[in-house]
């Protein structure tokens, strides 16, 4: 599936598919958002301004701006974002765009931190390189990257919008010399990376 297959399909998911914890409760659904955000902030300076990219409706931004971060959420679903403004407490900037779309957004402007979450596993290979590249570049140079961006010993390609794209090893090291991304030891069940100079053509 190209990238305009899996935001299409995404935009027209009934709610409760998008995501196992909303058939729990809508309870669970945003005490979940919680604890991740809580999670990013153990490796995201306090009071950083962060780009949340496939935000939805704001399950994990909306709390990111509790703990007093500068959010900008971004989604190409205008149907997610108005989601996320109905349940909009606080300051949150946000954007309809693709990966494509964020640097008209930015301009000269760069983030201290980038975050997606289960977002690049539903791309294939060739998309998410695309979508990390354009992520990578919103980021100043030596800020966070956090990437739901999982490694595999058996490595496969989504087939389907609600499928999950794994990676070898030496893909992701490839990608990350090629792009400009250096690993950060951390905890967290997602990759975290620092923004560097790129190390390979």
């Amino acid at each position: 599936m190209t990238a305009d297959d899996v935001i299409r399909a995404w935009d027209q998911a009934d709610p409760t598919a998008i995501h196992p914890l909303r058939q729990v409760s809508e309870k669970a659904y945003w005490e979940s958002g919680e604890a991740q955000a809580a999670m990013l902030a153990t490796v995201i300076p306090a009071g950083a301004k962060v780009l949340d990219f496939g935000c939805g409706d704001g399950r994990v931004a909306i709390p990111m701006a509790v703990l007093d971060y500068e959010v900008t959420a971004v989604d190409a679903s205008q149907k997610m974002l108005d989601r996320l403004t109905e349940e909009l407490p606080h300051d949150i900037v946000t954007v309809q765009a693709d990966a494509d779309g964020i640097a008209g957004h930015l301009g000269r402007r760069r983030m201290d931190a980038v975050y997606t979450l289960a977002v690049l596993i539903h791309h294939s290979y060739q998309d998410c390189l695309h979508i990390i590249g354009k992520l990578r570049a919103a980021t100043k140079l030596g800020g966070i990257l956090v990437l739901d961006w999982p490694v595999s010993e058996t490595p496969t390609e989504a087939d389907s919008w609600i499928g999950v794209t794994t990676w070898s090893t030496e893909q992701q090291a490839n990608a990350c010399a090629a792009i400009g991304l250096e690993p950060v030891d951390s905890d967290l069940p997602w990759g975290v990376y620092r923004a560097i100079k790129p190390t390979a053509a």
